[in-house]
């Protein structure tokens, strides 16, 4: 007898379930990309038992007909791709035709629809057997499709123990009706779990109501945090809304990127993202954002992946550098006095306090530790603690550029009432708040200074209210961009290696140094071609004498390799340039006059990426007048 067999279809199919079906969430996402795919507006989604025991999918899209029902159970049967010119251009959400047969395989499945506009009509088709026959037999419905899975993994039993709790499964599944809630504004959906509404969400037209939509799913902390972008370089278009640096999350759970309306997770676009916060994210921290890119359909892969959660573009390199290009550009701009969104982007540490506490995170206000639901995560380095690191008696000089050095700081008269905080705070003596602007002439964003509290903290009243600076770690950002400035502009200096310097690689790293030969020459690293298997180092940056280059190389080797692209050696340069300038900036505990203050607050207004320091942490925040008003019950 011959040793191989064909399988049978019903084991065929659990095989392939394997595949596609983990979870409830798996069925869920399978029925609602077809019903987006039929056109449907409205997308009603009912479980129980966070969707083992039952899942109901109803839509009003275009239905199918009672010749079409035994087919759409069946493996390999699709109505989105014909040829496989279809298959490289795919522009729908589904198309390999496996999704209702692996169901099918591994639950109790019911498809129930109706393609004309008389309700009466319609019909049911119930899939069953052990050779999974297909019985159809008239059934009323409207218009559209309902697909009901009952009792999921019941003749599996080994992946039903795999289910986790009802919880815990339910989460999986409401997650993926807000991703395809996120990506279609155009579709409304409803879920209810165990008869209680859940969502409820109408179609989105306008901007308005996208913005609401987005809210809704991703909380209103975030919209109020976010920035909203839009760059269209074509054959490329990105938009969506990208989260303030300080509104941060300890996980990346708050991240949702879509290409042509399919929401992927793919390492490229995760690391272009990761490269556009490099040096104004506080580090461990995630950013937040929902965001999509529009393209060719034949310029992006998407049968990469049994669950399509992959994508392969055509042109990585050029995808990678446009989306770090245009988020690296969107997180420049926000400075006060820009457009921010709901004019919150002019208040960063109450970004930074709301990203943490949506997540049950808070702040000790003593130590600056970080403390979460998990317990202790680390402490915000503080100004004084930075400059506690460099004792007065170090030999270094008070570092500070010509606009905040040599005036002599006022002094309160004595009897003053200034004297008598000054020994608290070192504040300065009560002066006029902000001078009398003309008809025409407009407070800055951040004000005019009124006082320095403890050394630390630049007291200023602007148009809204109250303004808190940290003035070291606001500095310390304009003296760190004043230095990357001077760097592009000069150039990267270089310096020979008086011994080259040889290094064993892999014949593919060798050819990925020969075609990026001019971008190492850029970078200020001179790399030759020594073998099949061997590079010389030649040259290195000067501000890279006392690194390892060799290690740094590699890493930068295997970037190109799995992205296209590599920032490793702008990032260590910048992390010297980081450190140059926190030690080159107004310390802690240095009284500043009115005038350098002021001065200090026009430069932050005029530098990319004020609203944080060079680690992540906010420089400013406002308070309100209707905030202190609540303070203290004014109006009450």
């Amino acid at each position: 007898m011959s040793q191989i067999h064909r399988l049978s279809p019903r084991l065929a199919n659990q095989i392939a379930a394997g595949e596609v079906v983990e979870r409830p969430a798996s069925v869920v996402k399978e029925v609602l990309e077809n019903a987006v795919d039929a056109g449907a507006t409205r997308i009603d989604v009912e479980v129980e038992a966070g969707g083992s025991k039952l899942i109901r999918v109803r839509d009003n899209g275009s239905g199918m007909s009672a010749d079409d029902l035994p087919l759409a159970l069946a493996r390999h049967a699709t109505s989105k791709i014909h040829s496989l010119e279809d298959l490289e251009r795919v522009g729908s959400l589904g198309f390999r035709g496996e999704a209702l047969a692996s169901i099918g395989s591994v639950s109790r499945l019911t498809l129930t629809s109706n393609h004309r506009d008389d309700s009466s009509e319609g019909c049911s088709a119930l899939s069953e057997g052990r050779e999974m026959e297909v019985t159809v037999k008239p059934a009323p419905h409207p218009r559209g499709t309902t697909v009901e899975v009952r009792d999921l993994f019941f003749n599996t039993p080994a992946r039903r123990k795999f289910l986790r709790t009802e919880k815990t499964e339910f989460n999986h599944l409401e997650e993926v009706v807000k991703r395809l809630a996120l990506s279609r504004f155009d579709v409304g959906f409803s879920l209810r779990h165990n008869g209680r509404g859940i969502h409820n969400l109408k179609p989105a037209d306008s901007d308005a109501e996208r913005r609401r939509r987005v809210a809704s799913i991703c909380g209103p902390a975030f919209m109020e945090q976010a920035i909203h972008i839009e760059h269209d370089r074509a054959p490329l278009r990105l938009w969506g809304w990208v989260g303030l640096p300080t509104f941060s999350r300890s996980q990346a759970d708050l991240q949702y990127f879509f290409v042509n309306g399919r929401v992927i997770r793919d390492k490229l676009v995760a690391h272009a993202v990761k490269q556009a916060y490099r040096d104004v994210l506080y580090h461990g921290r995630h950013p937040a954002f929902v965001l999509y890119l529009e393209l060719d359909p034949a310029q992006v892969d998407v049968n990469v992946h049994p669950t399509k959660h992959e994508v392969r573009f055509r042109d990585g390199r050029t995808v990678h550098n446009f989306i770090f290009s245009s988020l690296h550009r969107a997180l420049a701009d926000v400075r006060p006095g820009q457009d921010s969104p709901a004019q919150a982007g002019s208040e960063p540490v109450a970004a930074m306090a709301a990203g943490w506490a949506a997540q049950g995170e808070t702040v000790d206000p003593r130590t600056g530790e970080i403390r979460t639901q998990h317990g202790l995560l680390g402490g915000l380095p503080s100004s004084g603690a930075a400059a506690a690191g460099t004792p007065a008696g170090d030999g270094l000089p008070p570092a500070a550029p010509p606009a905040y050095s040599g005036q002599r700081p006022v002094s309160a008269a004595p009897g003053h009432a200034g004297e008598q905080v000054r020994a608290y705070g070192q504040l300065h003596p009560p002066r006029p708040g902000m001078p009398e602007a003309s008809a025409d002439e407009e407070v800055p964003p951040l004000g005019y200074a009124l006082a320095q509290l403890k050394g630390i903290y630049i007291l200023a009243e602007n148009a809204q209210g109250l303004v808190l600076v940290d003035m070291h770690a606001a500095h310390e950002r304009i003296t760190y961009e004043r230095l990357k400035l001077a760097r592009d502009a000069e150039g990267i200096r270089s310096q020979p290696l008086l011994v080259p310097q040889p290094i064993a690689v892999s014949q593919r790293e060798v050819a990925m140094a020969a075609e990026h030969e001019a971008l190492f020459a850029r970078l200020g690293l001179a790399v030759d071609v020594a073998g099949e298997e061997s590079l010389m180092i030649r040259q290195i940056p000067v501000a890279l004498r006392d690194s390892n280059v060799e290690q740094l190389l590699r890493d930068v080797l295997s970037d190109l390799i799995e992205y296209g692209s590599s920032d490793r050696i702008e990032a260590h340069m910048d992390e010297i340039l980081s450190t140059m300038a926190c030690h080159g900036s107004v310390r802690a505990n240095r009284r500043l006059t009115v005038p350098e203050m002021n001065a200090l607050l026009r430069d932050m207004e005029a530098t990319e990426r004020s609203g944080q320091c060079n680690h992540g942490r906010p420089t400013w925040t406002q308070l309100r007048l209707d905030e202190l008003d609540k303070l203290f019950l004014r109006g009450r």
